[in-house]
């Protein structure tokens, strides 16, 4: 019988290697049964050549145009009333006033992400719940806060069925799907071939691409999967999670997969199963070939898609791996395994590329730390990967903004193996255990006041501009600051406090009226307090299932969409960004403020941006994604596209809100910080959000958009949740307007962005406080036509969304040179 088989499985390829005939059957048999070999001896298998199968190879995958709007609602991101004076403020002349904080200290910190910024559960007034509708689907031995708007999400929200990108590769659970039947979990890489455009497709620029998803190129299984598979996942970190196929719910692990974001290798750890390889896309060949090193096997992989794979297996025992294919869909191994596979596609069958595989194989990486430091202007931060496996060196990808500033000692590390990643241009390869990633242009200097990167921060305005802005002051300040910060929505109500914020500070420090501040700071901190003593129509609870303060607002109304998703843990950055700018600017000007204020508003620091796995009641870095350089905005709702961000310049907001908070508050970490992330947002956004005409890591068909509009994990829509108007789209990649946007936003793009779509009388066609937004981002490039625009007659408060006030928009541009 055993003959038998042997005969028929060698009737389904070609031999093309061989040895001596007394050899090769010796070994073959062994093979075929199973006995231990060493990973030289599958040299006797011999090059196996797959027939065509009947059967379409399923290299074309799915494509998701529309937009999956589960926790998105159609809201347009402000309130849309003009608020007017409700009372008359009569106060006493102004007087000339000193800063309430010094110039800008050297920020030095150099564990800036080791120290947590608390470790209670909650602020005082804070409710709390031990659960959330979202169960934590296949999630086992975790006991530290889960990262919710992180990559690994896709494992365990919904089917668990959607891909996971660790880029250059995405994975994702078979579920019995594909040509191959598959149990097992698929892995795929995706070229820029293979992208749709549309919705036409001819245009340029085109409004979106999209990558597909479903491509099941390989496929780590085994002979023991089936029906009954069930999918957990373990150790969610910051930068990684294990994700396990189990042959039944409640048993052992038998194939564990650490997922690694960048991770060069996709590696599978088998456990006493018995290995299948397989493929919907159908194998063409499979080449075993000699071991690059002690212990491992190894095997080329060509696909009928003509992409080339290579495979290497680690035996624990150090035995060899045979893998024999059964049909066009596995490659099946005779006996039980344990050990490591692992595979990785060799970009056009290149030999160089070949080479530095075999160099690194065996080697792994299961997570990475963080660490950080800041001094003065200058910043640095380091990822360090745990390593697993045999010890050889470490293979890693790094995306463009990475490669754009690593350190010298990183660099030694550089290779030419480039992969394509989905949205982010190619990734590059890096050889080592650590990367270090200078910012030398730290914005330290940036505070409060207007700045741009010519003439710093300005706080010395003309005696016409100053009478301008406290004349808009006293105007908004007369305004029922209560009532209108007193919404349904904890993103509309941080909005407005955070508008009132800006245009106090402006009135105090820019025009020097004192006592007009001083009044409308009262009526700000007595808003504040509805917040801090959660009090607010929805009031705020933490939650311990997954580790976060949210709002009620779903709970209460049933309504998953309720205020953006919060309760979901969706724009948490975004919303939590208005209140802690609000309370830097009171704490500013109010110090005895903020003994009773500074836990409450950490507490949404921690919640969206906890730099330290130290705090046992917040995830590390919900928001922010360290190895992307930017942030994810979706929370708990599952995605075909992965996660996505709609707001750049809201990101960015965040970063700069917990730099001031960390000024006005003495926290030296938390500001250099702030200052990190903002740094790295620059270069981020600019490589991947805010595309200048050289842009090179998009398609060049899309990048006249300018702005993305929607950033998803596999495709890029320049469209937003609320509509397509174009003034949305870039808007949003724009708002709010602060110091710190000229930062972000260069020169160069705005005014690109500005010709493109607004320049010639266009921007006076849109209607809406849009206008006010286009107005106040056309002065971080040409200050003189905002300041016109902004104090001349033809402007009416309807242009003012709820979220901008007059008064600061006139000191911007003022204290960027437009007033006389």
């Amino acid at each position: 019988m055993r003959c038998l088989s042997m005969f028929i499985c060698l009737q389904a390829f070609t031999v093309v290697h061989s040895l001596p005939g007394h050899h090769l059957h010796g070994r073959q048999e062994k093979l075929v049964q199973g006995q231990a070999v060493k990973p030289n001896d599958i040299l006797a298998i011999g090059i196996q050549s797959v027939s065509p199968s009947a059967g379409a190879p399923s290299d074309t995958g799915i494509y998701k145009s529309a937009l999956e709007t589960k926790g998105e609602t159609s809201v347009i991101p402000y309130a849309t009333s003009v608020p007017s004076a409700t009372s008359t403020m009569k106060l006493s002349g102004s007087k000339k006033i000193d800063l309430v904080v010094a110039p800008t200290p050297t920020v030095v910190a150099s564990t800036i992400f080791d120290a947590p910024i608390g470790t209670a559960k909650s602020a005082s007034g804070i409710g709390s719940q031990s659960d959330h509708p979202v169960p934590r689907k296949g999630i086992v031995g975790q006991t530290s806060p889960i990262g919710t708007n992180k990559f690994y999400a896709g494992f365990y929200l919904g089917d668990q069925a959607n891909p996971v990108w660790t880029h250059p590769y995405s994975l994702q659970w078979s579920r019995g799907t594909g040509n191959a039947k598959s149990w097992g979990l698929s892995v795929s890489h995706v070229e820029a071939n293979q992208r749709i455009f549309g919705p036409d497709a001819t245009a340029n620029p085109v409004r979106y691409y999209i990558n597909p998803i479903g491509v099941q190129s390989l496929i780590f299984s085994a002979k023991e999967l089936g029906s009954s598979t069930s999918l957990t996942t373990d150790t969610l970190t910051a930068f990684s999670a294990n994700v396990n196929l189990l042959t039944r719910a409640g048993s052992k692990p038998a194939i564990s997969v650490p997922l690694v974001q960048g991770m060069g290798f996709v590696t599978a750890i088998y456990n006493s199963v018995t290995p299948f390889i397989e493929s919907s896309v159908y194998f063409k060949t499979i080449s075993p070939l000699k071991s690059p090193k002690k212990g491992v096997s190894k095997y080329r992989i060509s696909l009928a898609d003509g992409k080339t794979w290579l495979l290497y297996a680690t035996a624990n025992n150090g035995t060899g791996l045979a893998l024999k294919n059964s049909s066009s869909t596995r490659l099946a191994a005779p006996g039980f395994f344990s050990g490591t596979i692992q595979i990785a596609k060799n970009p056009g069958n290149d030999p160089q590329h070949e080479t530095l595989y075999d160099k690194c194989a065996g080697s792994y990486a299961t997570t990475s730390s963080l660490t950080g430091y800041v001094n003065g202007g200058y910043g640095s931060y380091s990822l360090t990967f745990k390593k697993g496996g045999n010890g050889s060196p470490l293979l890693m990808f790094a995306l463009p903004h990475h490669i754009e500033s690593l350190s010298p000692e990183t660099r030694w590390g550089l290779t030419g193996l480039r992969l394509g990643t989905t949205v982010k241009g190619a990734a590059t390869a890096i050889v080592g255990d650590s990367w270090t990633i200078v910012e030398p242009d730290l914005p330290n200097r940036i505070g409060f006041a207007p700045w741009n990167p010519v003439s710093g921060s300005t706080t010395s305005l003309s005696t016409f501009a100053k009478a301008a802005i406290s004349a808009a002051g006293a105007s908004e300040l007369s305004q029922d600051i209560d009532a209108l910060t007193n919404q349904d929505s904890m993103y509309f109500s941080g909005k407005a406090l955070s508008k009132y914020a800006s245009a106090i500070y402006a009135i105090h420090d820019l025009a020097g009226n004192v006592t007009l501040a001083e009044a409308g700071l009262k009526k700000l901190k007595a808003a504040f307090e509805r917040f801090a003593t959660n009090k607010q129509k929805y009031p705020l609870t933490y939650e311990s299932a997954w580790g976060g303060v949210v709002s009620t607002a779903a709970f209460v109304t049933g309504d998953v969409n309720a205020d953006f998703g919060n309760s979901y843990y969706n724009d948490h950055h975004f919303h939590w960004s208005y209140f802690i700018h609000t309370a830097a600017v009171i704490g500013y000007l109010d110090r005895s403020w903020l003994s009773t204020h500074r836990e409450w508003v950490n507490n949404l620091v921690r919640d969206c941006a906890n730099p330290s796995a130290k705090d046992p009641f917040f995830p590390v870095s919900r928001s922010f994604d360290w190895y992307h350089g930017h942030s994810w905005a979706k929370g708990l709702f599952d995605s075909a596209d992965g996660k996505d961000e709609e707001s750049s310049s809201e990101d960015a907001f965040l970063a700069y809100a917990v730099k001031m908070w960390g000024r006005t508050t003495g926290d030296r970490a938390m500001e250099g910080r702030g200052n990190l992330m903002l740094a790295v947002l620059k270069r981020s956004l600019r490589n991947y959000f805010l595309l200048e005409s050289d842009n090179v890591n998009h398609p060049a068909n899309f990048i006249r958009n300018k702005a993305t509009g929607i950033l998803f994990e596999n495709k890029v829509d320049h469209v937003t949740y609320f509509g397509p108007n174009v003034e949305y789209v870039q808007g949003i990649h724009m708002l709010p307007i602060v110091a710190s946007s000229a930062y972000t936003r260069s020169a160069r793009f705005v005014a690109e962005e500005w010709k493109a779509f607004f320049d010639g009388g266009r921007v006076d066609q849109i209607e809406g406080g849009w206008r006010g937004i286009l107005y106040a981002n056309l002065a971080l490039v040409d200050p003189k036509a905002a300041w016109k625009w902004f104090s001349g007659p033809k402007f009416d408060p309807k242009y003012l969304d709820g979220g901008a006030s007059l008064t600061w928009y006139l000191a911007l541009a003022a204290g960027l040179g437009g007033s006389p």
